[in-house]
């Protein structure tokens, strides 16, 4: 029973800490978000925590992703994780600063969330009952989860905040500005963001936007969609091995050229290796070679 004991005060002491340190982290950017979107500094932290499980949570390490928000009305890029149902879709983002400013924006301009931004910014116990009775989450005890949370660690104190530590919001908007890179057969891409162009893009990296539009078998003044891949090297002629025997199956608005720029091949090798011409016109459930 003693060893009992003692194992589940250290577990507690290692949650708190991990709040503790999430707090110290973000607790400037839940201000700054405060003061510029009218959300309160604690209910953000407070959410954050909860949702993230202090940044531990698989959304968040896979997907920056602190706040649970699911993918209606996104066009970036998504996880999938077992939720209400089986294999939803959840935002993914570049840096947890855009989760933060992403959920701002998204009680500020939400319908449901208007009520919320009439009451008082202090009124902590008031926005998590509000937020759990206009439906931001399915768990019954929700607000009184959240409150507990403010009271526990004393966040109501940053929703007196006039001010905050602008070089470690700073430093957080920094690490938001570089997009991460993946590879990906043999090569390297990123997901483009709004306002993103070859030029802009091609800037960062540190090579030529005639090149990266060439890379991406576009005009160097298309403009970008957010959450569109882009390849930073010359694409293979064909997907992995893995898909020697797997076809790609066309889904509902797909074309030829989002197949090829989702496997990483040039859109001549995947016509090439499908004996098709650039005038044919692919239909859901066609089946594509991709190697």
């Amino acid at each position: 029973m003693l060893l009992m004991c003692a194992t589940l005060n250290l577990h507690s002491q290692t949650s708190s800490l991990k709040y503790l340190q999430y707090i110290e982290k973000y607790r400037d950017v839940a201000v700054e978000q405060m003061l510029k979107w009218k959300v309160p500094a604690s209910i953000t932290l407070a959410q954050g925590l909860l949702e993230s499980a202090a940044g531990q949570s698989t959304l968040a390490t896979k997907g920056n992703n602190h706040f649970g928000i699911k993918c209606h009305g996104w066009t970036g890029r998504t996880v999938y994780r077992d939720d209400d149902k089986k294999n939803e879709c959840f935002r993914a983002y570049a840096s947890a600063y855009d989760s933060f400013e992403d959920h701002s924006r998204f009680l500020a301009t939400g319908q449901r969330y208007s009520g919320l931004f009439k009451l008082k910014i202090t009124d902590y116990k008031g926005w998590a009952r509000g937020l759990k009775a206009a439906g931001y989450a399915t768990n019954p005890r929700y607000a009184e989860s959240l409150i507990d949370i403010i009271e526990n660690y004393n966040l109501a104190q940053y929703d007196r905040a006039r001010s905050y530590d602008k070089h470690a919001v700073g430093h957080q908007r920094d690490v938001a500005q570089l997009h991460p890179i993946y590879i990906y057969n043999k090569n390297y891409y990123l997901y483009a963001r709004q306002g993103d162009t070859f030029r802009s893009i091609a800037d960062e990296i540190g090579i030529s936007y005639r090149k990266l539009a060439r890379y991406n078998e576009r005009d160097k003044r298309d403009a970008l969609e957010p959450g569109e891949v882009v390849w930073l090297k010359k694409k293979q002629k064909k997907a992995p091995k893995e898909y020697k025997r797997v076809p790609h199956t066309v889904q509902a608005g797909e074309s030829m050229y989002t197949i090829a720029q989702k496997y990483g091949i040039r859109l001549k090798s995947l016509y090439k290796l499908n004996r098709l011409t650039p005038d044919y016109n692919i239909q859901v459930g066609d089946q594509l070679r991709l190697r």
